[in-house]
């Protein structure tokens, strides 16, 4: 699950950017010639976003490096640049665009949260556990939970549990269903033994999402048993073998491996 969930961390940071290419794209870049040097950075780094969404991320650099030819000043074109050359595991041009980003814009709080990011995944948690600190002082971001959430994620992956709680819940109380936050906390509960809180946060995680996937309905089952309740059993059961019957979870039913 934490790679998927990764992933569409990168599909949300970038999407508060995305929009659709018109007609005949690439071509289409040819429409922006003229108008402004920041309505052309900002046309390019929309239809750079785009194509990193849809996994062409040689056309997507194509874009951002028009993006940032046409304005340097532009944050979100070294952001979204950033984050398609972490996809390439080109590190050092990853982090050299996340600073230059910050550079320009030292109030980019989106810039932080993904430079966080970046640095999690790099073995570099403490470092970005600051990032995701600092992304939140901002009083005009609009998703402090996000940050918050991307701590939790990240203490966690140091081991640093007590610290991953404080962040989660941080992120619980912006934002209630905040769902990684809630699955988080519901596995890291049920993995302490603590079944009757882990089933708060799952009950809550199944209300905020509309498809859960075979992680989450294994771990729900896995609570269910716990508390005796045959029935929601039973249920979860019913979901995972109909929905994921190949995946490694339904197979971990099956023999019972609770």
């Amino acid at each position: 699950m934490r790679r998927v969930v990764w992933l569409a961390l990168l599909v949300i940071a970038l999407g508060a950017c995305a929009a659709t290419p018109r007609s005949g794209a690439p071509g289409s870049s040819a429409d922006v010639a003229s108008g402004s040097a920041r309505d052309r950075a900002r046309i390019h780094t929309e239809l750079g976003v785009t194509y990193y969404e849809a996994g062409k991320l040689a056309v997507a650099l194509e874009e951002l490096n028009e993006a940032i030819s046409a304005d340097r000043a532009y944050a979100p074109a070294w952001n979204a640049r950033a984050l398609v050359y972490m996809d390439l595991r080109e590190d050092a041009n990853a982090e050299a665009d996340f600073k230059q980003a910050l550079h320009v814009d030292p109030s980019n709080s989106q810039a932080k949260n993904n430079y966080g990011l970046f640095l999690c995944q790099r073995g570099r948690g403490q470092e970005g556990i600051r990032y995701f600190l600092d992304a939140v002082k901002n009083p005009l971001y609009a998703t402090p939970d996000v940050a918050y959430k991307n701590a939790g994620l990240c203490a966690r992956g140091m081991r640093d549990l007590p610290s991953a709680e404080e962040y989660f819940s941080r992120a619980l109380q912006l934002n209630g269903r905040q769902p990684q936050a809630l699955y988080s906390m519901a596995d890291m509960r049920f993995a302490r033994g603590d079944a009757q809180s882990a089933k708060g946060f799952m009950d809550r995680y199944m209300g905020a999402v509309s498809a859960p996937g075979p992680e989450a309905l294994w771990l729900a089952a896995r609570i269910e048993r716990q508390m005796g309740d045959g029935n929601a059993l039973a249920a979860y059961a019913a979901q995972l073998r109909r929905n994921f019957p190949g995946s490694p979870e339904t197979r971990a039913l099956e023999e019972g491996r609770f």
